[in-house]
């Protein structure tokens, strides 16, 4: 197990680096800079600009330059924000992403494994097909249509909760509701398969042959053999949910790091997006392998050679 973590550790940093590498030759392909605007600037000027970040040098000492940088965990100043390192700004605003993402994805997770479980056990019942529907409609329907319904069902019609802004807890409601919907119809479906397959499992009716109740039954020999998709699924959804989500944050006017990526991609504030990109993806690599270590605890079937 020891041996595996730390393969998986190393190989994290060349994926990181692989993945900027990728951002930064996708931003370079793409028209325009971050200094041009509708009106064109003086020729002396743009040189100005483009001595002054090296712009002027060849791709290959650009890259070079940004390589270094990374390495050494310093993305530099943004280009749009003058005077702030990108470290300080993602340290400023994930905060408020992490907040509302791990709320959300909490609720999620009890939610969906509750219904998922219970559809489960009763299987092709009103009480299966019950939830398994209202799954379906969290999948169906995205963030951008559930938001707004619910500004205007609990702000403006029942004024229960604020419509945006970061204030209280109460401010809170709203948003982690709409992030929870889908990944709770995720978890949900994601439970109820897992649940029916180990349910139908030769231990399972081992167990219930030797009188154990229902309840023995569950939650000690087949809940952590069930719950392995939802494991699976934990990583990456968790990563994107601490990283911010952007619909949600622009409905809702929360400061997270989801606004700030998409504004850093309309301004062309490479550093910017480069230190986003590079986290995100740390992160999501340090989740994956939080989940694939508990595999070996939840199932003991799963050994790491």
């Amino acid at each position: 197990m020891l041996r595996f973590i730390l393969r998986r550790l190393l190989i994290i940093i060349p994926m990181a680096l692989l993945v900027v590498t990728l951002t930064w030759g996708l931003i370079r392909l793409a028209p325009g800079n971050f200094y041009s605007g509708e009106k064109k600037l003086p020729a002396a000027v743009e040189a100005a600009i483009r001595k002054k970040y090296g712009l002027d040098e060849p791709w290959y000492k650009q890259y070079g330059m940004m390589m270094a940088n990374v390495v050494r965990g310093d993305f530099g100043d943004s280009l749009k924000y003058p005077g702030q390192s990108v470290n300080e700004i993602i340290r400023r605003h994930l905060p408020y992403s992490a907040t509302i993402g791990i709320l959300a994805y909490f609720l999620a997770l009890f939610v969906g494994m509750l219904a998922g479980t219970y559809a489960a056990l009763k299987q092709n019942s009103v009480f299966d097909f019950g939830p398994m529907a209202l799954a379906m409609l969290g999948l169906s329907i995205p963030n951008f249509v559930i938001a707004p319904v619910l500004v205007i069902l609990f702000a403006f019609w029942l004024y229960v909760f604020p419509p945006a802004r970061w204030g209280g807890a109460s401010s809170l409601v709203l948003p982690v509701v709409t992030l929870a919907a889908v990944y709770a119809a995720y978890i949900a479906r994601l439970t109820r398969a897992g649940m029916l397959e180990v349910l139908r499992s030769d231990f399972v009716r081992t167990a219930r042959a030797k009188g154990l109740d229902d309840r023995t039954v569950l939650f000690r020999h087949a809940f952590r053999g069930g719950i392995l998709p939802v494991v699976s699924f934990t990583g990456p959804a968790l990563a994107a949910l601490l990283a911010g989500t952007v619909v949600v944050e622009k409905v809702f006017a929360l400061p997270g790091l989801g606004d700030i990526f998409i504004k850093a991609v309309l301004n062309r504030d490479e550093p910017l997006v480069l230190g986003i990109v590079a986290f995100l993806s740390i992160l999501i690599m340090v989740f994956n392998l939080i989940v694939d270590v508990s595999y070996g605890f939840l199932d003991p079937r799963i050994r790491y050679e």
